[in-house]
C-alpha cells in the first residue's frame, strides 16, 4: 500500500513539474522547477526510442542517457574507449575473438540484475530486427543465422564476440560504443513482445519488443525514460538503479523548439534552463547577456559541397579543384557559421584518429580561372545545386553561387526540403548538393568508408557511400580503405587516414567546408553543463541547479 502511494506521488511530482513548463508560455518570468532541467530542443526527428531501430541525433541523446553499453566513448580522449558495463576485455592473439567481463552489482532500472545474457541478447536482438543501425554490427559478419553463436554468454559476467576479420580493435570497440550497441532487459522487453506472421522480409515469429519500444524503456542507465510525445516532448526520470553516481536532478524534461529566436526569448523569461538550437545571432545575443552563459564543442558532423561525377564538366580534374577555389572559407567563417562551426577542409573531424587538420584552400578566383580554362571551359558553364531550405546551408550556398559567378560559372540553385534533396541525391540525379555527414561511431572508418569507398559504381550497387552518390569511381582507394580496417597498430592506421584525407582533399569531388561546433545558452543558475564530441555524449547526470 505504502509502495503504490509513493509511486502514485512520484508521478504527480512529475506530472506537475511538466505541466509547470508546458504551460509556461506567457513573457513574465517563470522559473523552472529546482529538481528539473528543461531544455528547447527540436526534437521533431525522432521517429523511435528503440535503441535497435532509432538512428537520429535526438534519439542518440536519450539513448545515450537512459542506456548503457559494453564500453563509451573517453570523452576526454575521442581516440579511446572507457568501460561502461564491462569491467574489462581482452582480445585474443588471432584478432577474432573479444572476451568482456562485467562489472558486478549491475540492474536495470526495472530492477532485474544485468548479465551478460541480457548482452548477448541485445546483440541478437539488433542484428534480426535489422533496422538502419544493424550495419554496425553486421559488418563484423553478424547475421540473424549465426549471432547466436557469434556474440553469446559463457556465464553470467562473460560476453565473447567473434568477428569475421583481425579488425583494427580500436575499430571494433569504437563500433561498440554506437547506440545501436545499448544494453536491453531481455526480462522486461519479453513480456511486451507482438506476435507476428513471418515472411519473405521478416523471418522471425515475434517483433522483439519493437512496438513497444517505440515509446517503451528497458535500460539501466542513469535516467529512464518516462514519456515520449513526438514532437511535443521527452521526459527522462532520475533512475535509482544506476550503478554508477546517481544523477544530481530528479527529471529532464526536452521541450519542442524549432526556432532559434523563440528558444532565446524563452530562455530570456526563465521559461527553459537551456537552448539547444540557437543561430549565431541569437548564440550572440545570449553571450552577451549578464544572466545566461554558453557552452560549445566540436562534433564528428561534416559540412560539404559534392560534384555528380555522372556531369562531364563536373569530372573535368581541373574544375573539381578550381571549385575548391570559389569558396569564400574567411566569409562563410566570419558570418554564417560563426560560433556554430570551424573552417575545416577534410573528411575526419578534428578529435578522431588520423585527422589532418588542413585548411589549404582560400578563395582565389583568379586560381580557378586558370584552372577552367585549363579544363577547355575559359568561358564557364551553368550548373544546379539541390540545397535544403535552412540555414547555414542555404546562406552557405548562395555565397557560392556569387564567388562561382566571378569565374564565369552560373549556378542555379534548386531548394526543397529534406526529403526531396535527399532522395534526388541519394538516386544521383543531381549536379551538385550541399550537405552534412554526421560520424555513425567515432572511429575513422566511419567518414572514410563513405568518402573513399565505392566497391561497385554502377547505378544498381548496393554500398551507397558519399562516393557512390556523386559516381566517383576509385577502386584503389576503396582498397586502401578497406584494409586500413586489418591495421591494428594505431599509429599506422592514422597514418593511413592521413593519406586518404590528403587525396580526397586534392582529387575528389567533395568540397568540404566546416566542421560542425554545437552550442547552447544556459541559465545562470545551472551547474555542470556540458556538451560531449558527439551527441550521444551529451551527458545530463552531472548537470545541477542552483
Amino acid at each position: 500500500m505504502m509502495h503504490k502511494l509513493n509511486g502514485r506521488l512520484r508521478l504527480l511530482t512529475a506530472s506537475a513539474a511538466l505541466a509547470m513548463v508546458m504551460a509556461a508560455t506567457a513573457p513574465a518570468f517563470a522559473e523552472t522547477p529546482k529538481d528539473t532541467l528543461v531544455e528547447a530542443f527540436a526534437i521533431d526527428d525522432v521517429i523511435s526510442m528503440d535503441p535497435g531501430e532509432a538512428f537520429e541525433l535526438t534519439a542518440a541523446e536519450i539513448t545515450g542517457n537512459t542506456y548503457s553499453m559494453l564500453v563509451r566513448l573517453d570523452i576526454n580522449d575521442t581516440t579511446k574507449v572507457v568501460g561502461d558495463l564491462a569491467d574489462s576485455w581482452t582480445v585474443s592473439d588471432d584478432g577474432l575473438t573479444y572476451t568482456f567481463k562485467l562489472k558486478s552489482g549491475l540492474k536495470f532500472a526495472s530492477g532485474n540484475p544485468v548479465t551478460a545474457e541480457d548482452v548477448a541478447w541485445s546483440f541478437e536482438r539488433a542484428v534480426k530486427l535489422d533496422k538502419s543501425p544493424a550495419f554496425i554490427l553486421t559488418q563484423f559478419g553478424l547475421n540473424g543465422d549465426n549471432v547466436t553463436e557469434k556474440a553469446k554468454a559463457t556465464d553470467e559476467t562473460t560476453f565473447v564476440f567473434t568477428v569475421d576479420q583481425p579488425y583494427a580493435p580500436s575499430f571494433v570497440l569504437n563500433c561498440l560504443t554506437a547506440t545501436v550497441g545499448a544494453v536491453l532487459d531481455k526480462k522486461l522487453v519479453l513480456e511486451h513482445v507482438k506476435v507476428v506472421t513471418p515472411s519473405d522480409d521478416f523471418k522471425y515469429d515475434n517483433d522483439f519488443g519493437n512496438e513497444w519500444l517505440k515509446t517503451g524503456y528497458a535500460g539501466s542507465g542513469p535516467f529512464k525514460l518516462r514519456e515520449w510525445r513526438a514532437n511535443e516532448v521527452i521526459v527522462l526520470e532520475r533512475s535509482d538503479n544506476y550503478y554508477g553516481e546517481q544523477a544530481k536532478l530528479a527529471r529532464v524534461i526536452y521541450r519542442h523548439m524549432k526556432e532559434s529566436s523563440g528558444q532565446r526569448l524563452a530562455l530570456e523569461a526563465g521559461d527553459i534552463d537551456v537552448a539547444r538550437n540557437l543561430e549565431p545571432g541569437d548564440y550572440d545575443a545570449v553571450s552577451k547577456n549578464a544572466d545566461l552563459a554558453t557552452t560549445n564543442a566540436p562534433k564528428g558532423t561534416v559540412y560539404y559541397i559534392s560534384l555528380n561525377q555522372k556531369n562531364a564538366n563536373l569530372a573535368k580534374p581541373e574544375v573539381r579543384e578550381a571549385f575548391k577555389y570559389l569558396v569564400d572559407y574567411d566569409a562563410i567563417g566570419s558570418t554564417l557559421i560563426k560560433g556554430i562551426g570551424e573552417i575545416h577542409q577534410s573528411f575526419l573531424p578534428k578529435g578522431v584518429l588520423g585527422a589532418l587538420d588542413e585548411n589549404p584552400y582560400k578563395l582565389d578566383v583568379a586560381k580557378a580561372k586558370e584552372l577552367l580554362t585549363k579544363a577547355g571551359l575559359a568561358d564557364g558553364f551553368t550548373v544546379t545545386m539541390d540545397v535544403r531550405n535552412g540555414q547555414p546551408v542555404t546562406g552557405i550556398a548562395e555565397s557560392f553561387q556569387q564567388t562561382l559567378g566571378q569565374a564565369g560559372v552560373k549556378l542555379e540553385i534548386i531548394p526543397g526540403d529534406g526529403k526531396q534533396t535527399l532522395t534526388k541525391y541519394r538516386a544521383r540525379n543531381h549536379d551538385m548538393y550541399i550537405g552534412q555527414w554526421g560520424m555513425d561511431y567515432f572511429d575513422p572508418n566511419s567518414n572514410a568508408e563513405t568518402f573513399t569507398s565505392n566497391p561497385d559504381n554502377s547505378d544498381e550497387g548496393k554500398n551507397k557511400t558519399l562516393a557512390w552518390r556523386n559516381a566517383w569511381d576509385v577502386p584503389e582507394l576503396t582498397k586502401k580503405t578497406k584494409d586500413a580496417l586489418l591495421e591494428r597498430d594505431s599509429a599506422k592506421r592514422a597514418e593511413t587516414y592521413k593519406e586518404l584525407q590528403k587525396t580526397v582533399l586534392g582529387e575528389s569531388p567533395f568540397v568540404i567546408i566546416f566542421q560542425q561546433t554545437e552550442v547552447a545558452g544556459y541559465r545562470g543558475n545551472v551547474k555542470g553543463l556540458k556538451l560531449g564530441p558527439s551527441f550521444d555524449t551529451n551527458f545530463v547526470a552531472g548537470i545541477s541547479k542552483e
